[in-house]
């Protein structure tokens, strides 16, 4: 059995009930960072072994884990897995092997940052993060789509990010960015490009939603 368990993006109180209970029932906990996820170890006092499962970990590294252990939960840094990081492969070759998959439901900033946007989101344009390549075919699909868009953007490329949205985009199109989604120092920017780029700073994780073309 293999569950998928969502954990806090920020604020540990988030953490549900039914993922504490799952994590101390699994035989290892699958994850992107150990040191990320001892801290959830410690706090809900889970005691069980990590093992790393990221990007770059390799097919048969991965078939042999979910060989050698008969229920596994895997956990991504923050957020719900398989959304922008690399749950998803494990998902597929867990079913391959005869698994049975199972989520545990739980916090996503995607989620988050939409529900608080004031834009509709019956159907919108998810993107994950920027992308570093050929950002102009990403900039071309947010200026001219009819749905919400949300992202997500790193500190170090956050005001370069919003100074192309100021030049690509009409200059009334609005936008939230959230800043540190649920914890301590969470901040909300509403506005055009240019009216967050006076106030947004360039330290923490960025979701940015933007309206739809009108």
């Amino acid at each position: 059995m293999l569950y998928i368990v969502g954990t806090p993006i920020g604020n540990m109180q988030d953490m549900t009930m039914r993922a504490i209970e799952t994590l101390k029932g699994v035989d290892v906990i699958l994850c992107e960072d150990t040191r990320q996820t001892s801290k959830l170890v410690v706090r809900f006092e889970l005691n069980k072994k990590l093992v790393s499962l990221h990007q770059h970990t390799s097919d048969d590294k991965t078939k042999m884990l979910l060989e050698e252990y008969e229920n596994i939960a895997y956990v991504s840094d923050a957020g719900t897995p398989g959304i922008s990081d690399p749950g998803g492969k494990l998902v597929q070759l867990a079913i391959e092997a005869g698994h049975d998959v199972v989520p545990i439901p739980g916090p996503s900033a995607v989620a988050t940052a939409l529900s608080v946007s004031a834009f509709p989101a019956d159907k919108f344009f998810f993107l994950g993060f920027m992308p570093k390549k050929g950002q102009q075919r990403t900039f071309d699909l947010i200026k001219d789509s009819q749905y919400t868009v949300c992202f997500y953007e790193s500190p170090h490329r956050i005001i370069k990010t919003l100074e192309k949205l100021k030049t690509e985009l009409e200059s009334d199109r609005q936008m939230m960015v959230a800043r540190e989604l649920t914890k301590k120092f969470e901040t909300i920017y509403r506005g055009t490009a240019e009216q967050i780029l006076e106030q947004v700073k360039e330290k923490g994780e960025f979701t940015i939603v933007i309206s739809p073309k009108k």
